[in-house]
């Protein structure tokens, strides 16, 4: 399995051996947008999901610490994620996170697309308590590159997204909120007019009262070409 370190502000170190990985999907705060969004999806023949929130099994070894994400074709992409980790004696981190879908594939099932590409994480996390009662004005931004030029495709905050806290009791309902767990919360809006299928994606999470900010970073490699 995938082992994450993770640096928090008082310089001390959390090594996390992940054992489950859960993506969130449809997780916006407000349900009624989300509706509308799954609608304009299947238009593009997305599947819809037979519930909203959805909460995605994948392969633990897909959460990456990692600066580089080697594909398959032109058209997968990041998104703009926090993730939630639940350290070995329990206690819950916040970080950054790009959860790298295939776009191509989503269209045949959004569980396997999220299966197709790494969930890649920060290297630094914030305890999850510490930042609890502010939670909802943490900032959320990502930006794509293209030919060496770099633009924002995503600016929110974590008000736009279902809590923490809430997929914390998901989790414990479930008997999941266990050391090893990852959970990815889902995303806010892209620019509908920036291209999101990119060489290189940046994402950071930060905190407007302490002016602290989580970072991540990673190019995207196309694979050699195939024989056969």
């Amino acid at each position: 399995m995938a082992v994450l370190t993770f640096e928090l502000p008082d310089g001390s170190t959390r090594d996390v051996d992940v054992h489950q990985v859960f993506n969130a999907g449809y997780a916006g705060r407000s349900q009624g947008e989300v509706a509308a969004h799954v609608a304009e999806l299947a238009e593009l023949g997305v599947p819809a999901p037979s519930v909203t929130p959805a909460l995605y099994p994948v392969s633990p070894y897909l959460a990456q610490q990692t600066d580089r994400v080697a594909v398959q074709h032109a058209r997968t992409s990041g998104e703009a994620e926090w993730a939630l980790v639940v350290a070995a004696d329990g206690e819950l981190l916040l970080t950054a996170a790009c959860d790298h879908t295939d776009r191509d594939l989503e269209v045949h099932g959004v569980a396997w697309s999220k299966n197709a590409g790494p969930d890649v994480i920060a290297r630094r996390a914030w305890r999850l308590d510490d930042v609890q009662a502010r939670v909802d004005d943490l900032t959320l931004r990502a930006w794509v590159t293209h030919r060496g030029q770099e633009t924002e495709i995503q600016r929110g905050t974590l008000a736009e997204l279902l809590t923490p806290g809430y997929w914390a009791e998901v989790l414990r309902s479930r008997g999941d909120l266990v050391p090893g767990t990852v959970l990815i919360s889902g995303t806010i809006p892209m620019t509908e007019d920036v291209d999101q299928f990119a060489e290189a994606w940046r994402v950071e999470l930060g905190d407007p009262a302490t002016g602290d900010t989580i970072r991540l970073a990673y190019e995207v490699v196309p694979l050699p070409e195939p024989i056969g």
